[in-house]
């Protein structure tokens, strides 16, 4: 799906716990399975340090299927995986981390641009850090964290894409 002109949705929600989080990231990952071969999404986790960012990914990853050690792209920047959906076509992962970018331009200059325009799902840690670099998200996740553990999410679909995404 291409990004185009569309009405942001906004939602907001309380997890209370990372059960919470383990279902969203379940629900998102069948929204993900029944995506069409070519669908390609950005989504943007957005957060201090400790929000979630992180664990979210890691219970996304393993609802699709991912299976060993789901490491953290804080050193390695980028950690691909390949998952297969269950109608037999293969979704291409990119998990990226810029909380160790100093300067926008490491994107350009790391050859990020490839991998944003091909089909596929970027999960992107610290996208402020990329500055004008990254293309725009189809989905932000912005975790806070709130008294008692819980998490204040607020979701914005801003593209096609990102709607498919969080629809029921």
């Amino acid at each position: 799906m291409a990004i185009e002109d569309h009405a942001p949705i906004v939602k907001s929600l309380i997890w209370p716990n990372e059960d919470q989080t383990r279902a969203f990231a379940q629900a998102l990952a069948q929204r993900l399975q029944n995506a069409a071969p070519d669908f390609t999404a950005c989504i943007e986790l957005r957060g201090d340090l400790g929000a979630g960012k992180t664990t979210l990914v890691r219970h996304l990853l393993k609802a699709l299927g991912v299976q060993g050690r789901i490491k953290s792209p804080t050193y390695a920047v980028v950690e691909p995986y390949s998952v297969s959906t269950s109608s037999g076509r293969l979704l291409n992962i990119w998990h990226f981390d810029f909380y160790r970018f100093n300067d926008p331009d490491e994107w350009e200059e790391a050859g990020f641009r490839d991998i944003f325009a091909s089909p596929g799902l970027k999960l992107v840690e610290w996208p402020e850090k990329a500055g004008a670099h990254l293309p725009p998200a189809d989905l932000t996740v912005s975790l806070a964290l709130a008294e008692n553990d819980e998490r204040l999410v607020s979701l914005r679909a801003a593209t096609a894409a990102g709607t498919f995404l969080l629809k029921p």
